[in-house]
């Protein structure tokens, strides 16, 4: 039989025959009890809450919306539907709508002299109609009301001109640094912090860090450990390298086993010994064969001009100096001494610094 335990009914592990709830589940039910009710005042509040003063055209199509505020955009578009109701063609709509007409022939055919004057009239004031336009863009407004809203649009686009500037700003204070041990070991902190938190959010050590890895995270340690590491100082040099080496050229070298054994039966000396008198000639190579070994030859060469450790170039980065060498010592300098001088350059980028 399990002993019945002291167990809260809105707990998560009520559930749980074995769980017992303590002073960490009181306070988890007593937080999710308060943002449910700070959630429920909140939207009583917005409910109860009546919309401020704004301006709405009645011709709007969100004129329902209590929450709506037209802009110049709502304007324009009840300005071009007046107008286009006003070119509407009253025949036309009769037509349209299949209604009998009531003139006759005659009638019929003075229609095309009249929609004809009726064109010329409305190419005539089209420059009217763009000026009218112009001037309709604010209807039912007092001249107080088009200028507040003037001045409403100009502190939008304000607005947004210094958020922009502020993103530019914050981007340009952001720039990667060059100082490779200061941002290497700030990265590795802050991911030290994170594992760490969950960690402890699932009840592990530090020493049980591999159990957060995936199926893919494991694999690309694997294969990076398994990985032989380059040769270093004279090992470069040594038959095994060499060896490895000469391997990895002839890796991609496609050969014709057909033609190999004929010609090792076609010739009784075709691995001559010091003795034979046939010491030091050789057979006939095919042009292709050749044609594939000096291919091979300049692959090898354009791949060796094109290796080169390039670093990234960052264009947001500050210019702190006058060429290629002297950036280059910068940068130095700054792995050597820049965690020691960072507090006295940001004084003077600041203008904080205090003479000695």
């Amino acid at each position: 039989m399990v002993k019945e335990g002291k167990v809260h009914p809105d707990c998560i592990n009520a559930s749980n025959p074995y769980h017992e709830c303590v002073d960490y589940c009181l306070r988890r039910i007593a937080e999710a009890k308060a943002r449910a009710d700070d959630a429920q005042k909140l939207l009583e509040d917005d409910n109860a809450k009546e919309p401020e003063e704004r301006t709405v055209h009645p011709d709007c199509v969100n004129a329902s919306n209590r929450y709506h505020e037209c802009s110049e955009f709502c304007f324009k578009k009840i300005a071009e539907a007046k107008d286009r109701y006003k070119r509407t063609d009253p025949s036309e709509m009769q037509q349209e709508s299949g209604a009998p007409s009531s003139f006759d022939d005659s009638d019929q055919n003075e229609v095309p002299q009249q929609r004809e004057g009726q064109a010329e009239q409305n190419d005539g004031g089209d420059s009217q109609h763009v000026q009218n336009d112009a001037e309709s863009g604010l209807p039912h407004l007092t001249e107080r009301q088009k200028k507040m809203f003037e001045l409403r649009l100009k502190m939008n686009e304000a607005r947004k001109a210094n958020q922009m500037a502020m993103v530019a700003e914050k981007r340009k204070i952001e720039a990667p640094t060059e100082s490779r041990g200061i941002s290497k070991e700030h990265w590795f902190e802050e991911r030290k912090k994170k594992i760490g938190k969950l960690l402890d959010s699932n009840g592990l050590d530090m020493s049980k860090a591999y159990m957060l890895d995936t199926q893919e995270m494991a694999e690309a340690k694997y294969k990076k450990w398994e990985k032989d590491p380059a040769p270093y100082g004279w090992d470069v040099f040594n038959q095994k390298t060499l060896y490895n080496a000469y391997k990895k050229r002839t890796k991609n070298i496609e050969v014709d086993m057909e033609a190999y054994n004929n010609a090792k039966e076609a010739d009784p000396e075709f691995y001559r010994e010091a003795s034979s008198l046939q010491y030091g000639k050789a057979p006939k190579a095919p042009d292709e064969n050749i044609d594939r070994m000096v291919k091979e030859l300049h692959d090898r060469e354009a791949k060796r001009k094109s290796f080169s450790r390039r670093r990234r170039f960052h264009e947001e980065k500050d210019i702190d100096s006058i060429n290629d060498r002297n950036e280059h010592f910068n940068k130095k300098i700054e792995r050597a001494f820049g965690k020691y001088t960072l507090e006295i350059k940001n004084n003077l980028e600041r203008g904080t610094a205090l003479p000695d």
